[in-house]
């Protein structure tokens, strides 16, 4: 078991999201996604379109309910469900204790590949779908599709890998370079990527847009881009 930054133990291929991890998660995935608050906003921004009176919202892997804080506020004068999904209790109970006087947000510690989801008009995805099994993600990205409502969006930040052997290198290259300016040493930076072996998955940027594809999303469109992060929006 090594330190990988912010007091946080974790060992190889074995990354989870419990304990340490949920209780210095802001401070931590802030320091390790580029741009982070602003992919939040830019979210919220977006939602805008897609949230009416009278409609439901998921967020997937909503850690500790940061993201969907922000549009429910954002949203409070509407008529709007807001479900947050996790499957770790942890960051679960921190979403439901921060989120206690929003009476409509619900969360529940679910696994998103076997939920069953109500008919939606907006589902989020930040940096989750990387940590689906790669043997089930068309499945579920199946699902979020046959789950909203036509004119729905689905939303989805993912972490991607180069279309080749030497945008990967570069890629590498620049993220290490921006944890490094984030404080992080260079033995927390190899002990975080040790511990994701095997956890985190990225697929490149035309492997996700072909599993959107697949689903039968037509209309999607690239929403954000640093180097190996990426948004998309695909609307049903």
């Amino acid at each position: 078991m090594s330190d990988v930054g912010e007091k946080i133990i974790a060992g190889n291929s074995n990354w989870t999201f419990k304990g340490k991890v949920a209780k210095n998660f802001s401070r931590h995935i802030k320091k390790s996604v580029p741009l982070y608050e602003e992919g939040h906003n830019l979210i919220c921004r977006i939602s805008d379109f897609f949230v009416p009176d009278d409609s439901v919202c998921y967020e997937l892997g909503m850690s500790n309910g940061n993201l969907i804080q922000k549009l429910a506020k954002r949203h409070q004068k509407k008529k709007v469900k807001f479900i947050g999904l996790d499957s770790e209790n942890d960051m679960v109970e921190i979403a439901k204790k921060k989120l206690k006087k929003i009476n409509n947000v619900s969360f529940y510690c679910k696994d998103i590949t076997n939920y069953k989801f109500d008919k939606a008009d907006l589902i989020i995805s930040y940096y989750t779908i990387q940590f689906v099994s790669p043997r089930k993600r068309q499945e579920l990205i199946d699902k979020i599709y046959n789950a909203l409502n036509w004119g729905g969006a689905f939303i989805m930040f993912e972490k991607t890998r180069g279309n080749d052997a030497r945008f990967q290198d570069i890629w590498t290259a620049i993220y290490s370079d921006f944890k490094l300016e984030q404080g992080y040493s260079p033995e927390e930076i190899m002990n975080k990527s040790r511990s994701l072996k095997g956890i985190l998955e990225p697929f490149s940027m035309k492997g996700n847009l072909d599993m959107l594809k697949r689903a039968g999303f037509i209309d999607i469109a690239t929403i954000f881009k640093y180097v190996p992060f990426a948004g998309f929006i695909s609307i049903k």
